[in-house]
C-alpha cells in the first residue's frame, strides 16, 4: 500500500509591503494510512500553515512558491478551484481549534450534518440525518437523537468538539487535519478526544495531521511527530525517539520546556524562544528615568499584608447560583448551582492552584473574589476583614486594588482601540498612584521593563503583539495597581510550551520578588505542579480535596483526584533535563 499523503519540498510565501514572507521553507512530510503524525513548535513556526496548505485553503495573497502535495499519489497542486473545492470534505477535513466559532450558531446541529452529508452524496434527508445520529453516536455524544434539534451553545466544549469530528467525518474522509483539537478542554475531555482520534485512526484508517502546541498530547497519541521552527523542519521521526532522545538543540530546549507531574522546577531553564523583535537599535526609545529597578521599588512601596500569620484570603461556606433572567415565569425560581459550601484559604505569599473539569466552578470562584458575581450564600475575608460581595462592593474599596485578575485570553482583555500605555495607566489613573503625567508614563514604561518588554512597546496596540508579549501586558497592567493578591485564571492555556515557560518564570519571579499571593486556576495539572504550595480540587462545584501540592502529586486522596493525574497525557516518553 503506498503512502496516503507525500508532501515534497513545500515552500509557502506571503508578499508585504516590506518583502516576500517565506512560511514554510521546503518542507517534506509522509503520512501512511492510520498514522497520527504531529506538528510541533511555537507560534509562527508555520504548523497551520502546512495544514492550510495541504487542503488548499492558504489565504490571498499567500501562495505555493514551490513543492508539491501528493494524495494517494496523485498532485494536489493542478487542481482546479472547483475541483479542490470537491476535494475538500470528501477526501481530505479539518477539525479547527475553537468548536464555538466551527459551528454556526443560527443552525441546530442536525442542518450542520445533513447539509454537509448531502452536499457530498445524493442521500435524502432521512438517510442523511440517520448518518447524522450514527455519527455522533460514533464520536461519543450522549443521546444523540434527542439533541440533534439544539444549538451549538447549548453543548459543552466537550460536546461541541464532538460534533465538528462528526463533521469531519461526514464524507468518510482519507486524510483528516486537526488543527489544536484539545487547546481549550480540561484533561477528562481531551482524554475523551484523543481517544476518539486513535480510535478512528485504527477502525477506519484515517490519517491524521495533528496540529497542537500540548507536547503531554504529542506524546499520548501520535506515532511520528515533525518538530517546526520559523517556518523550517528542524527535527523528524518516531514520536518516542524525537521526545526521547531529540537530536537538535532547539528540540532539546522545547522539551526542557515541558511542565512535569514528576518534578518541581524552581524555573525553567533558559529556552531557545524568539519573540518576534520590536526594537531594533536605531529604533530604541525610553522614557526619561525609567527602569526595572524604580518599578520594583515603586511597586514595594505599596501597602503590604497586614496579617503575617493568617490567611490573606479566606472563603467560607460560599454558595453561588446562578438563576435564569425568566421575568414572566411562574413558580419557584429554578437555578443552577455553580459552587457548592467552599472553604479554603491561601497564606500570605502563598499559590493556592485550583484545578478542576470545565463546569468545576473553578472561575465562577475566582469572579466571586474578584466582586465580579454576587454568591448566594457564605463570606470573603480579605487580611482579616470581611470582603462586601459582588456589586456591593463599592468601586473605591481597597480590595479594588488589593485584589487583581489576568485572565486566559489576554486578545480579549485589553481593548484593541488604545495603546499599551493607556492600557496600563487606566488603574493607575483610577487608584491616583501617580502625581503627575510624567510620573505616570514612567511608570507604565518601568513595569514593562519589569515584564521584559521593550518600553517602545507603550505606543502600540495589543494587536501588534505576540500571545505570549500580550500575557506580559496583561500581567503588567495588574502589577501597577500594587496588588497583594493575584488571580491567575488560565493564564497559560493558549500560549505555546516555550512561551508557556517564560510566562511561568515571570509569574515566580514576581511572586517571590513583591510577597504576592496568587489563586491559580488551570485544567494543566502539569502547570499546576510547577506554580503551586497548596492544592484545591473542585467538581460539580464541590471542593473535593485540598492539601500541599506535594501531598496531592504524590498520593491524591480523593478518587477523583487520582483521575484526573491518570487523565493527564503522560510524559514519560520526554527527555529528562
Amino acid at each position: 500500500m503506498g503512502s496516503l499523503l507525500n508532501v515534497t519540498g513545500l515552500t509557502v510565501r506571503y508578499p508585504t509591503r516590506f518583502g516576500t514572507f517565506t512560511a514554510i521553507e521546503g518542507l517534506d512530510l509522509s503520512l501512511e494510512p492510520g498514522e497520527i503524525h504531529g506538528l510541533v513548535g511555537e507560534s509562527g513556526a508555520g504548523k497551520s500553515t502546512i495544514g492550510a496548505a495541504i487542503i488548499g485553503l492558504i489565504q490571498s495573497p499567500g501562495y505555493i512558491a514551490a513543492g508539491d502535495v501528493k494524495l494517494h499519489g496523485e498532485s494536489l497542486r493542478s487542481l482546479s478551484d472547483a475541483a479542490y473545492h470537491k476535494l475538500r470534505g470528501a477526501k481530505i477535513s479539518m477539525i479547527f481549534q475553537d468548536p464555538q466559532t466551527s459551528l454556526n450558531p443560527l443552525l441546530t446541529i442536525e442542518d450542520q450534518l445533513v447539509e454537509t452529508i448531502r452536499q457530498h452524496s445524493d442521500a435524502s434527508y432521512g438517510d442523511a440525518r440517520e448518518r447524522a445520529i450514527e455519527l455522533l453516536k460514533e464520536t461519543g455524544l450522549q443521546d444523540a437523537e434527542a439533541r440533534l434539534g439544539e444549538y451549538p451553545h447549548q453543548f459543552s466544549g466537550g460536546m461541541r468538539q464532538r460534533v465538528v469530528i462528526a463533521l469531519a467525518l461526514c464524507t468518510n474522509p482519507d486524510l483528516i487535519i486537526a488543527d489544536e483539537p484539545t487547546t481549550a478542554l480540561d484533561v477528562a475531555i481531551q482524554k475523551q478526544i484523543l481517544a476518539l482520534i486513535r480510535q478512528l485512526a485504527q477502525d477506519r484508517g484515517v490519517g491524521f495531521i495533528l496540529i497542537t502546541h500540548d507536547i503531554g498530547v504529542i506524546a499520548e497519541i501520535t506515532d511520528s511527530v515533525s518538530v517546526l521552527r520559523n517556518g523550517k523542519l528542524v527535527e523528524e521521526g518516531k514520536t518516542a525517539q524525537v521526545l526521547g532522545e531529540p537530536r537538535h538543540d532547539y528540540t532539546k530546549a522545547l522539551m526542557a520546556a515541558v511542565p512535569r507531574l514528576d518534578e518541581k522546577l524552581d524555573r525553567f531553564v533558559n529556552i531557545l524562544a524568539d519573540e518576534p523583535a520590536l526594537a531594533t537599535p536605531e529604533l530604541q526609545w525610553n522614557v526619561v528615568g525609567a527602569s526595572e529597578q524604580f518599578a520594583s521599588d515603586w511597586l514595594l512601596k505599596g501597602e503590604r499584608p497586614t496579617l503575617a500569620d493568617g490567611p490573606v484570603l479566606s472563603v467560607r461556606d460560599l454558595d453561588v447560583t446562578f438563576y435564569a433572567d425568566r421575568p414572566f415565569a411562574w413558580g419557584k425560581k429554578q437555578g443552577t448551582r455553580a459552587l457548592r459550601d467552599i472553604s479554603l484559604d491561601v497564606l500570605p505569599g502563598q499559590v493556592l492552584g485550583v484545578i478542576g473539569e470545565s463546569g468545576s466552578g473553578k472561575s465562577t470562584l475566582a469572579k466571586a473574589v474578584v466582586g465580579l458575581v454576587r454568591p448566594t450564600a457564605g463570606s470573603i475575608d480579605f487580611n482579616g476583614a470581611p470582603l462586601p460581595l459582588g456589586r456591593d462592593r463599592p468601586r473605591n474599596h481597597a480590595a479594588r486594588r488589593k485584589i487583581q485578575m489576568v485572565f486566559q485570553d489576554p486578545y480579549s482583555s485589553l481593548n484593541n482601540r488604545r495603546t499599551i500605555e493607556e492600557i496600563i495607566s487606566e488603574p493607575i489613573r483610577f487608584f491616583k498612584l501617580a502625581k503627575s503625567r510624567a510620573e505616570q508614563r514612567r511608570i507604565v514604561a518601568s513595569v514593562l521593563s519589569l515584564v521584559e518588554m521593550p518600553q517602545r512597546a507603550m505606543l502600540k496596540y495589543p494587536h501588534q503583539f505576540s500571545g505570549g508579549q500580550r500575557q506580559r501586558i496583561a500581567v503588567a497592567r495588574a502589577l501597577v495597581a500594587r496588588p497583594e493578591f493575584l488571580i491567575c485564571d488560565e493564564p497559560t492555556s493558549a500560549l505555546d510550551v516555550s512561551i508557556q515557560a517564560q510566562i511561568l518564570n515571570l509569574l515566580k519571579e514576581l511572586q517571590a520578588r513583591f510577597g504576592l499571593s496568587i489563586l491559580f486556576i488551570s485544567h494543566d495539572l502539569a502547570v499546576v505542579r510547577q506554580m503551586s504550595d497548596q492544592v484545591a480540587v473542585l467538581k460539580n462545584g464541590q471542593l473535593i480535596e485540598t492539601g500541599s501540592a506535594e501531598d496531592f502529586f504524590a498520593s491524591p486522596k480523593a478518587d477523583y483526584s487520582r483521575q484526573l493525574l491518570q487523565e493527564t497525557p503522560s510524559l514519560a516518553l520526554i527527555a529528562r533535563h
